[in-house]
């Protein structure tokens, strides 16, 4: 049945495929030099498969796990470079209809629910502009009556509306449930930046026991949805597992397929992918979950995932707590947020339930700060969205290397921004040392000289410079 062109999810995303995959994954993971041959394929840049991935993930050799994350390490550094982007979430309403067991939103909890106001909208979003924040990512339950995509797109307007002080937020990314190809016609004209949907299992007979009510139940439907997404003409999507659902060897290669499968279809694989893993969320208690992920395990996830995919960006979210949310970023992470509020009206009303319970409390100046003190340049750039860099036009630039002339002064212009605007006399200290250093990083002289020349003009109150 396998197929990766294929247009329903049981061709290109076939269990049995994936049960294949693993059953001979975990024979050939003794086989030092086939581990041997795929660490160094991946060190290439140019990615591996879902049948390599598979044998990584049963490596169980010390030597060769750091060698994994040494390999991981030196693609994050020659493709992304040291550049870390930050985001929030904005949580719009948790009505749902949907009995999705690991989630604090579904429909039978006896939470009290909230859907925002475009005043409170307002409110919310002036906060995060206050933090900073230029990136969002929106998030909704799904309810066709109270959350309908009507709302949604009124929202989406309202958010690029509001300029509060220095602030502006410059891309949203949406999180919404599946839809249809022309409701994804609506989202794109309204200018969401990635749309992004989380699979949560791609092992059907867990994903069924899981959803056992609501649309989200229907495999087949949800599973295809990036599809239709990219038949509307978002060229970004992003995918997702809840880790610790299922077997986590099992959805690592269901996810690494899905990847393989739009790459094919469509040219050009996920603009992101998020690592999250199972974590408390109301009255739902991530110890009930048999496959919780390990410390030790995650990590290896993440390794696999940048060595197999190294173009695409990975997102780590306050799900992690902060000294091992650290230790986790220098494997292949690119995306990370702060200072996030899981919660409806989280920033403002802060008297909803949370989704789900984060781990970093960290805010995001605490958060920039930590990471230039680990060698990172925090980006809070949305250049290569406005300047229409998507899809396979952004990849042709990932892995020519052209990158660098665009992302890493782009970085350094929306640090100094943040430094000027929302940090304080260690932050700016920090960050000026650091901009100074890295701007002489940047390869081409004619990109350097107006790097420069920007820097000076945003220190004079001038905004918004982008290469």
């Amino acid at each position: 049945m396998y197929n990766v062109m294929g247009k329903t999810a049981a061709e290109f995303m076939d269990n049995a495929e994936i049960e294949r995959v693993l059953a001979a994954a975990r024979e050939k993971a003794h086989d030092k030099k086939e581990v041997e041959r795929i660490i160094h394929k991946a060190s290439g840049f140019g990615g591996l498969t879902h049948e390599e991935a598979g044998i990584l993930s049963y490596v169980e050799d010390k030597n060769l796990i750091e060698k994994m994350f040494a390999t991981a390490k030196e693609i994050k550094k020659h493709i992304y470079g040291n550049r870390i982007v930050m985001f929030a979430p904005l949580y719009l309403s948790d009505y749902c209809v949907n009995e999705c067991r690991y989630c604090g939103y579904h429909h039978s909890s006896c939470m009290e629910r909230k859907k925002l106001t475009q005043e409170e909208i307002v409110q919310e979003v002036q906060a995060l502009e206050k933090m900073g924040h230029k990136r969002l990512a929106l998030e909704t339950g799904e309810d066709p009556k109270n959350c309908p995509l009507e709302y949604v797109l009124e929202s989406i307007k309202t958010i690029y509306s509001i300029h509060f002080e220095n602030g502006a937020i410059r891309r949203v990314n949406v999180n919404i449930a599946a839809t249809t190809v022309e409701n994804y016609k609506r989202l794109k004209e309204a200018g969401i930046g990635t749309y992004i949907l989380f699979q949560e299992t791609y092992h059907k007979p867990t994903y069924e026991l899981q959803h056992p009510k609501g649309p989200k139940s229907n495999y087949e439907y949800h599973t295809t949805a990036h599809d239709r997404a990219m038949e509307a003409g978002i060229d970004d999507v992003g995918l997702g597992v809840l880790y610790g659902l299922y077997d986590w060897h099992f959805d690592l290669v269901g996810q690494i397929m899905h990847a393989e499968h739009l790459e094919a279809v469509f040219g050009v694989g996920p603009h992101t992918i998020s690592m999250l893993r199972i974590r408390d969320a109301g009255d739902v208690k991530k110890t009930d979950y048999e496959h919780a992920v390990s410390d030790d395990d995650y990590k290896k996830i993440v390794a696999i995932m940048r060595m197999t995919v190294p173009y695409t960006g990975m997102i780590l979210s306050t799900r992690e707590g902060g000294a091992y949310r650290d230790s986790v970023i220098e494997l292949g992470i690119s995306q990370v947020s702060a200072g996030s509020a899981t919660g409806v009206g989280g920033y403002t009303i802060k008297t909803q339930q949370p989704q789900f319970e984060i781990e970093d409390h960290r805010t995001p100046i605490e958060m920039t700060k930590e990471l230039i003190r680990d060698g990172y340049i925090p980006s809070f750039c949305t250049a290569c969205y406005r300047q229409g860099r998507t899809g396979d036009r952004f990849m042709r630039l990932a892995k020519t290397g052209q990158i660098s002339n665009i992302c890493q002064p782009n970085a350094l212009l929306t640090l100094k921004e943040y430094a000027v605007d929302y940090g304080d006399d260690e932050f700016k200290q920090m960050a000026d040392s650091l901009i100074e250093k890295q701007l002489e990083e940047i390869p081409n002289d004619t990109v350097r000289e107006k790097a420069k020349e920007y820097i000076g003009k945003i220190e004079n109150g001038e905004r918004d410079f982008r290469f």
